[in-house]
């Protein structure tokens, strides 16, 4: 037995306020676990989903994968699930259907989706395309499904290996500009803790919050997404060892409650805050946003670094 854990106390994160960055039924999830364990969550949805803007083209990729014109289907997060559902889109049992980790698997398997492929080593499009082409040395159709930000790595291994790859974007991922009271607890060190989920994620912290204490604590779910963090200049202080939700508040939970600086707590608490830049593809502070997935579709942590770090 763990002799640290087993000598935590009931509430191991008493004391910590921690911002949550997605929204739905995802962020609620987080949310709970994190009350659970004593912390105050601070949902602040930074990111969203949008259809793609060539509906088109995704349409009739759907509509040869019903046909049966692919022998893969390839989906690297939770949100092309989503996509998938909305269309209500049919594989056929000769397409088979590859998941790039667990979290993806079983959301395809929640909506009657089955799988016949999750990488066992690497659960990342570059393990995901050794895996497909160890499978299948003689050329494949194969449909990737992806998200408009999502890096080439999945098709370009693909094809490289002789494949016949159709690449179709399924959704945009936006910025949504975080309400000036989250912006001012970032500031002034009340919000102790960030949790940075995704490559995309990571991009609007460091957009909307300019100036982040030194004292706060920027998690990341995994090596993949604290690599696009540091690209971007944001400092991450924890990594999750697993990359899940569980395993990133758990790195919490070792660590003490951190004390703002003088500095932070030198920010006013009314008055008007620094912004940062507008969220990449996203929208002016103080609109709504009111782009959104096709119904039915419904907010899911993505595995791995999906869509910047997934890649496909």
């Amino acid at each position: 037995m763990n002799t640290a854990t087993h000598n935590r106390p009931d509430k191991p994160l008493a004391g910590w306020r921690v911002l949550v960055p997605r929204g739905g039924p995802w962020g609620d999830g987080v949310a709970a676990t994190l009350r659970a364990r004593g912390a105050v969550p601070v949902i602040a949805p930074l990111i969203n989903f949008a259809p793609t803007d060539d509906l088109a083209t995704l349409e009739q990729a759907l509509a040869d994968l019903a046909a049966g014109q692919f022998d893969w289907v390839t989906v690297t997060s939770a949100t092309t699930v989503d996509v998938l559902y909305a269309y209500n889109a049919k594989i056929p049992e000769t397409t088979k259907v590859a998941a790039v980790g667990e979290t993806t698997a079983a959301a395809l398997s929640a909506v009657g989706y089955r799988v016949d492929l999750v990488p066992d080593r690497d659960n990342s499009a570059a393990g995901m395309a050794r895996q497909m082409n160890e499978l299948e040395p003689q050329p494949r159709r194969i449909l990737t499904l992806r998200s408009e930000l999502a890096k080439p790595v999945l098709t370009n291994s693909l094809v490289a290996a002789g494949h016949d790859v159709r690449s179709v974007v399924a959704y945009r991922t936006v910025g949504v500009p975080a309400k000036d009271s989250v912006v001012r607890d970032v500031l002034n060190g009340r919000i102790n803790a960030i949790l940075v989920t995704s490559g995309s994620v990571a991009q609007q912290v460091r957009e909307q919050f300019p100036d982040i204490p030194d004292d706060t604590v920027i998690a990341a779910i995994g090596p993949r997404t604290a690599h696009d963090a540091d690209l971007l200049g944001l400092p991450i202080r924890v990594i999750a060892p697993a990359q899940t939700i569980d395993s990133l508040i758990e790195v919490l939970a070792d660590l003490p409650v951190p004390e703002p600086s003088a500095e932070a707590r030198a920010v006013p608490e009314t008055g008007p805050v620094p912004t940062g830049t507008v969220p990449t593809g996203g929208v002016a502070a103080g609109t709504a946003h009111t782009e959104a997935l096709p119904t039915g579709a419904i907010e899911r942590i993505d595995d791995a670094d999906a869509p910047q770090g997934a890649g496909s």
